[in-house]
């Protein structure tokens, strides 16, 4: 959900990554701000019948509203992020087994990345929110090139199991969205959209 542009406020809010993610880290830190990084403890649990834009909306917002009460005057960020294959959730595979048998579903076709991103100001009692879709098109892998990437990469933790910070660039034959920080879990447009509608312009002097 976003709002109407709020007037421009004077002062940023500290902000906080609702997140462990070393490369959601990496990210924000891309727009030269300070902030804070925690992990927020909820339920990631989908819903019966849950469609993976809705699930991923509503983890980014659970994410963001959890550290609130703890930080109550802060800009809290969240963010959740699920790959779709033949539009059925495919999520972080936690084993190399696991790890296999995506990479093999994934081999030679296209694949649909959904991030939510939620944004909390606590002085203004707001909450945005929005779904940033990614395309990726898989080459044909081989098992033997499926395993020399996993045992390289160890990406258990990471939907669809790829790092996009690192070789999983190679594991593809084209991308396909408005913002390629989307796959790395963290949509740097759709935010600062939305800090702009909150009322803070990250190109104002004040926040340099």
């Amino acid at each position: 959900m976003m709002l109407p542009n709020m007037p421009l406020s004077t002062a940023l809010p500290p902000l906080l990554l609702a997140s462990s993610s070393s490369a959601r880290r990496q990210c924000l830190a891309q727009l030269g701000l300070a902030f804070q990084q925690a992990s927020p403890d909820i339920d990631e649990t989908p819903r019966s019948g849950e469609q993976p834009a809705a699930l991923v909306e509503r983890l980014a917002c659970a994410k963001a509203l959890a550290l609130a009460g703890q930080h109550p005057h802060h800009l809290i960020i969240g963010s959740d992020q699920v790959c779709a294959l033949d539009q059925q959730p495919v999520g972080k595979p936690g084993t190399l087994d696991s790890a296999r048998r995506q990479l093999a579903a994934c081999s030679g076709k296209r694949v649909r990345f959904h991030t939510g991103i939620a944004v909390y100001d606590g002085r203004q009692r707001r909450l945005l929110s929005a779904v940033e879709p990614f395309d990726v098109q898989f080459r044909s892998l081989t098992d033997a090139q499926i395993e020399g990437y996993l045992q390289r990469e160890q990406p258990l933790e990471c939907a669809g199991s790829f790092r996009m910070e690192g070789l999983g660039i190679t594991l593809f034959t084209a991308l396909d969205g408005r913002d390629p920080n989307a796959l790395l879990g963290l949509p740097l447009i759709q935010l600062c959209d939305m800090l702009q509608s909150l009322g803070y312009d990250l190109l104002s002097p004040r926040y340099t």
